[in-house]
């Protein structure tokens, strides 16, 4: 019934794409990998037996493949004749993949579209490509694909994996198809002792505990460095940012800093603080840009002219790939995704960075990460959008703080890495000589 559901689905698929390409004009491109047809996606000869040398890694968007990336890195340092395909869902997912990956290691790292999983699209993608072990990050749990990889003999992983309380609420109710596709996998290895956990009530209790794989993610030191350029460029400002928001959290954090500045106490600071905003999505830039217009403050956008400008009230970081660069000009961050209900990004670089975080109430993605970063005196929780608002504000006029909490952040950082040396050695059965 699943394999019939996605056959019959699959208008729906492209309907779906062809929606998303209005916005994301990206989506239009790459069709035949979606259902691996064609010349797109080629591997070696499908008659023959997996080839030894090729790891795959299923990343589906963005933050997925920045957390692959100290894995993907060791992977192929650890071995000359070692090749990866990475596979996502989401354009933004694969030009990550390219910006990280691409000029590094050149041919030694190719990418595409994980297809839908229809059984003939996974059929056609596993035959012409043939890996010899599949890497999935996550939460990426396909039952067709599973089912697929154990008829073949190939050998899956759920690396990085985690499960909130709802995605376990969700499997629960479809666990007659996620049961036995979990069951399948050849290991689980756990972010936290939370998630092997509720793994567990799954019906896969043998997920060992490895670590968070973002945690050996480096911010890239010329990323922090332009950022500092473009802190002194603005002068003395004091400046929050809100990164990775999520469509509604602007509004409401515009809202806050109006009312919060208009009451902003001269004697508190020598300079008026400065508003920086990161969408998480590109396809919204122009939507965010225009509410910020409508509220009638000044701003400077990172596509435009005369970028920093140190006398907007708002910066918009409307680029992809420089976050890291965005932390190191800001004072304190507002963690978007967790003043309304999605989750939550990931707080992890800003820590790495010594930027003090301030986090809303829905931090689920993140979940220990966000309750040891407040235990740690690295981030502090608030409730919703004004009270991260006045909390971030307190910091900035009180800079003994802010370094405190910074200095807390990197220590937080420090002693979480090592992930990725971990679920290499877990790794190791099945990392045999091509």
């Amino acid at each position: 019934m699943y394999g019939l559901a996605w056959r019959l689905g699959s208008p729906l698929a492209a309907a779906y794409l062809l929606w998303r390409s209005r916005a994301q004009p990206e989506y239009r491109r790459h069709w035949a990998e979606r259902w691996a047809l064609g010349p797109a996606v080629r591997g070696g000869d499908p008659a023959e037996g997996a080839d030894p040398g090729l790891v795959w890694v299923h990343a589906v968007s963005v933050g997925e493949t920045r957390a692959a990336q100290p894995l993907v890195d060791a992977l192929l340092g650890a071995d000359p004749a070692r090749r990866i395909l990475l596979t996502h869902m989401t354009p933004t997912g694969r030009a990550t993949g390219e910006e990280l990956f691409a000029r590094r290691w050149g041919s030694r790292l190719q990418q595409c579209y994980l297809p839908y999983d229809t059984p003939g699209a996974t059929a056609r993608f596993l035959a012409r490509w043939r890996p010899a072990l599949g890497l999935l990050m996550e939460t990426e749990l396909w039952p067709g694909l599973c089912a697929q990889a154990a008829a073949r003999r190939l050998p899956l992983v759920l690396v990085n994996a985690r499960l909130s309380e709802r995605s376990l609420a969700r499997g629960l109710r479809w666990q007659g198809l996620l049961g036995p596709a979990l069951a399948s996998l050849a290991a689980v290895l756990a972010q936290t002792p939370a998630d092997a956990a509720r793994l567990a009530r799954l019906g896969r209790r043998d997920a060992p505990v490895l670590g968070n794989l973002k945690f050996d993610v480096a911010p890239a030191p010329e990323r922090a460095a332009l950022g500092r350029q473009w802190r002194e460029a603005c002068g003395d400002r004091p400046r929050v940012l809100c990164a990775s928001t999520r469509e509604g959290e602007e509004a409401l954090l515009l809202a806050a800093w109006q009312q919060a500045l208009a009451a902003w106490p001269r004697e508190r600071s020598a300079a008026r603080p400065q508003l920086l905003l990161v969408p998480r999505h590109p396809q919204r830039f122009e939507a965010v840009a225009a509410e910020i217009r409508q509220r009638g403050l000044r701003l400077a956008r990172r596509s435009g002219e005369g970028w920093p400008a140190a006398g907007a009230d708002v910066l918009l970081g409307d680029s992809m790939g420089e976050m890291a660069a965005y932390y190191a000009m800001a004072d304190v961050a507002i963690i978007g995704g967790s003043l309304l209900p999605f989750g939550g990004q990931n707080l992890i670089e800003a820590c790495a960075l010594g930027v003090p975080v301030v986090v809303g109430p829905h931090t689920r993605n993140f979940e220990q990460a966000a309750d040891e970063a407040v235990a740690a005196g690295a981030a502090c929780r608030v409730d919703d959008a004004a009270a991260a608002v006045d909390r971030a504000l307190g910091l900035v006029a009180e800079p003994a703080a802010c370094r405190r909490m910074g200095a807390a952040g990197e220590g937080f950082w420090q002693a979480h890495r090592g992930a990725t040396q971990r679920t290499l050695a877990a790794l190791a059965p099945w990392l045999g000589q091509p």
